[in-house]
């Protein structure tokens, strides 16, 4: 059963399921990095994924700037890796710290215990509302581990 005080929308768009998502890119030389679940794979070839970005994230400034993002995706034994960015931290605090990462052929930083990464070269983007659509030709990829990812549905679609 739904809240009360969400409306039909919002509960309808709620049952759209999404993957869980770590997207990084650089900031100058140090990496930034939040956590995502509007993603998906939009082309085949070339391979081209979509992430939508809300327009008032550091982290957009940042995948215009560099020019590039990788995905770390997240299953459930990874699911914890979310954790850091999605909390409040200190002044001097990065998500990352204390996170093991690996690097992609471009440089980005992923999460090495996540399911796979991708990582992406921005072909476009495409202003929406509140947010922008960002899509990136993938580049490089690999797979870390064996598994299914992380799946998730929100009880009002019409916020985090």
């Amino acid at each position: 059963m739904s809240a009360p005080d969400v409306s039909p929308i919002g509960r309808a768009l709620g049952r759209i399921p999404s993957g869980l998502f770590i997207v990084t890119t650089l900031d100058g030389r140090e990496p930034s990095g939040f956590l995502a679940s509007l993603v998906m794979q939009t082309g085949f070839e070339p391979p081209t994924v979509a992430v939508a970005i809300g327009r008032s994230r550091p982290q957009l400034v940042h995948v215009r700037e560099c020019g590039a993002f990788a995905l770390s995706i997240l299953d459930p034994q990874s699911r914890g890796l979310m954790t850091p960015f999605v909390r409040k931290l200190d002044e001097h605090e990065s998500p990352f710290d204390g996170l093991k990462l690996a690097k992609t052929p471009k440089g980005l930083n992923v999460l090495a215990e996540s399911l796979a990464w991708i990582e992406c070269r921005v072909a476009g983007e495409h202003a929406t509302g509140d947010h922008v659509v960002v899509f990136g030709e993938v580049v490089a990829a690999e797979t870390l581990h064996d598994g299914e990812p992380c799946t998730h549905v929100r009880k009002n679609g019409l916020r985090y």
